[in-house]
């Protein structure tokens, strides 16, 4: 039998945050630039694998899809009682994360490119740390989430999706909502299975930092500094969370920034479609791969 080998290698790494060592599992493919991706909320570094197999972008980049600690193959810290804690993601541990996890890779100033609580991440990089990074692009970032479930407050948020009623299931056909209705079902069901496949109360911890810690003021978005650290946006027009009108808010504000709306795109551009995303990120790739290289 013939077998297909793809170029994807994946390994774990133990690193400290706080003084807490984390086992985190992480993949990657090419060489060049490194480009670090994020997920999105309740999800893990699997959304990218399309990305990870386009020798069209791994020809320039270094592509490393990492799973956040207790997401996919990152289980939760062994040695700390995690059992009797409430998970919440706050704003803080996003940033550590990826500044932390390229220092420990050894990569020298990668790009950051990141998916709904990954893309709001990509602006929080932007503003708070700019010299670690020679770029960040933000896929589905705003400058806060959809207002209706900020009104629910942090409890609101985790009896939404924390709650002994509520299944993985259920959540995961929650996620269908977040999708262009023209993309594949094939890859429209793969993004959903993920999303069935997260750990007890880890997709609503998630959401403390996407709907309760992340809330920018057009102030704290005109520090960015392009000529530091570029920020681009990119923002699917069937995103009912954070829709192409949310990034161009941030775009009008972001002098040197640039914005693109993707049509018949979802809140998950990178999976519920890649052949159509990559119409919109492979030129933002090739600029930023001209520039540096």
């Amino acid at each position: 039998m013939k077998a297909k080998f793809e170029e994807i290698v994946g390994r774990y790494v133990n690193f400290e945050i706080d003084g807490i060592e984390y086992r985190v599992y992480y993949e990657e493919a090419g060489s060049g630039i490194p480009l670090l991706v994020g997920h999105t909320a309740g999800s893990d570094g699997r959304q990218y694998r399309h990305l990870l197999n386009d020798p069209d972008v791994t020809s320039k980049f270094r592509v490393i899809a990492f799973d956040l600690p207790y997401h996919g193959k990152s289980l939760p810290p062994y040695g700390v009682e995690w059992w009797t804690q409430e998970y919440n993601m706050d704003k803080k541990g996003m940033m550590d994360f990826p500044n932390i996890f390229s220092e420990v890779l050894g990569l020298e100033r990668p790009v950051y490119m990141g998916s709904s609580m990954g893309g709001h991440l990509a602006i929080d990089l932007a503003i708070n740390y700019p010299e670690n990074y020679r770029a960040t692009i933000a896929l589905e970032g705003a400058l806060k989430s959809a207002k209706e479930y900020r009104d629910f407050g942090v409890e609101g948020v985790r009896r939404e999706f924390d709650h002994p009623c509520v299944s993985r299931t259920s959540t995961g056909a929650a996620m269908l909502l977040n999708m262009s209705p023209t993309s594949p079902e094939a890859a429209v069901r793969e993004t959903q299975w993920m999303y069935m496949c997260g750990g007890p109360g880890v997709f609503a911890g998630d959401l403390y930092y996407y709907y309760v810690d992340h809330i920018l003021s057009a102030e704290d978005v005109a520090q960015i500094d392009t000529e530091k650290c570029m920020l681009y946006l990119l923002n699917g027009e069937y995103d009912p969370n954070t829709p192409p009108a949310d990034g161009k808010v941030v775009a009008d504000i972001v002098k040197g920034s640039k914005f693109t709306a993707m049509k018949n795109l979802g809140h998950f551009p990178a999976s519920e479609n890649y052949p159509k995303f990559k119409e919109y990120i492979l030129p933002i790739l090739d600029e930023i791969a001209e520039k540096f290289q």
